[in-house]
C-alpha cells in the first residue's frame, strides 16, 4: 500500500506486531522529505526494510546518519576506511554466529544505540533470517499490577557476557571477525527496566538476557525470577515479525523499542552483512 503522505514510496507491512517493508526509494539518493517520512515510518514499524539496494560502506554511512551521529563499537573493530561500519561475517566452516539469541544492541553503554542498520552483501542459499520483537507491545501485554511494580524498578546492564573476561569473545571463536576483551566490559550501567521512547513517547520493556545482569535493589534469587519472567514474555512469536534477507537488502531496527535474534540455521555456508549504529541517549 501507498502510505499517506508519503513523498514516493510504498509501505507494506510485514506482521501484525512490528515491522514494514519499504519499496520504491533508492537509498543513495534520499532526500529531506523522504528521510523525515522514513523516521516516521520507523517510529510506527520499529523495523523497516529496503530491498534491492546497492550500497558502499560509505553510502550505507551517508545514509545512517541521517537520524543522528554514528557510533563506533567499544569492542568490534569496523572497516579501517569506514570503522562506523562493521562487518559482521560467519565464514562456512565457523559454527558460531555473531548476535544469536534474543538482545538489544549495546545496552551496555550508558547512552545505548538508537538503531542499527544492518546491509547483506552475500546471504545463505537458506537459513540466515533475523527475528524482531516488538517490547512495546511486550509492555502493554503485561497486567496493570506488574507494569505498577516494574515502572520503579531500574536494570543493570553490562558488556561482561561478551565482551568481558571469560566472555563469549574469550571462550568462542568468531573467525573473521576482530572482537576485543576488556576489564571496561564489566562496568555496570543502570537503566529503567520500562523506558518511554523519546520521540514516539510508547512505553516498553529494555531487559535483555546477554546484557542486563540484575535488577536493582533484590536479592539475586529475587532478580532472576523476574527477568526470567521477563525474558520469556517479551520473546513470545506474537510480539514478532520475521525477516528474510537477499543480497542487497538493508534493516534497520530500533534498539529503543525492539530486540532482536539473529538465527544460525545456515551451517557451511557464508553470511556477509555490514552494520551500522546510530548513537542514542539515556534511556528514560
Amino acid at each position: 500500500m501507498s502510505d499517506a503522505g508519503d513523498p514516493g514510496f510504498l509501505v507494506k507491512p510485514i506482521a501484525g506486531a512490528l515491522g514494514a517493508e519499504i519499496e520504491g526509494i533508492d537509498l543513495r539518493q534520499v532526500e529531506l522529505a523522504q528521510a523525515n517520512q522514513i523516521r516516521e515510518l520507523f517510529n510506527r514499524y520499529h523495523v523497516l526494510v529496503f530491498r534491492e539496494q546497492t550500497l558502499s560502506p560509505s553510502q550505507q554511512k551517508t545514509f545512517a546518519q541521517q537520524f543522528g551521529p554514528l557510533e563506533i563499537h567499544p569492542y568490534i573493530t569496523g572497516l579501517e576506511e569506514v570503522p562506523e561500519v562493521v562487518p559482521i561475517i560467519k565464514e562456512r566452516d565457523e559454527k558460531i554466529n555473531f548476535g544469536g539469541g534474543w538482545h538489544s544492541d549495546m545496552s551496555f553503554l550508558s547512552k545505548p544505540p538508537l538503531g542499527s542498520l544492518l546491509y547483506a552483501l552475500e546471504v545463505p542459499e537458506y537459513g540466515g533470517d533475523t527475528l524482531f520483537s516488538n517490547q512495546h507491545a511486550a509492555y502493554m501485554a503485561l497486567s496493570d499490577t506488574m507494569k505498577s511494580i516494574l515502572n520503579r524498578l531500574k536494570g543493570l546492564h553490562s558488556a561482561a557476557s561478551q565482551y568481558g573476561r571469560g566472555g563469549d569473545s574469550e571462550k568462542r571463536n568468531y573467525g573473521s571477525m576482530k572482537l576485543e576483551v576488556s576489564d571496561q566490559a564489566h562496568e555496570l550501567v543502570e537503566h529503567p527496566i520500562v523506558r518511554t521512547h523519546p520521540e514516539s513517547k510508547l512505553k516498553s520493556l529494555y531487559v535483555n538476557r546477554p546484557f542486563t545482569e540484575s535488577i536493582k535493589g533484590m536479592e539475586r534469587p529475587e532478580s532472576d525470577a523476574l527477568l526470567n519472567f521477563l525474558y520469556r514474555h517479551c520473546e513470545q512469536e506474537r510480539f514478532t515479525c520475521r525477516v528474510k534477507w537477499e543480497a542487497g537488502t538493508l534493516t534497520m531496527w530500533d534498539n529503543r523499542i525492539v530486540q532482536h535474534y539473529a538465527l544460525n540455521d545456515y551451517q557451511g555456508q557464508r553470511r556477509h552483512m555490514n552494520r551500522v549504529t546510530v548513537g542514542g541517549d539515556a534511556p528514560k
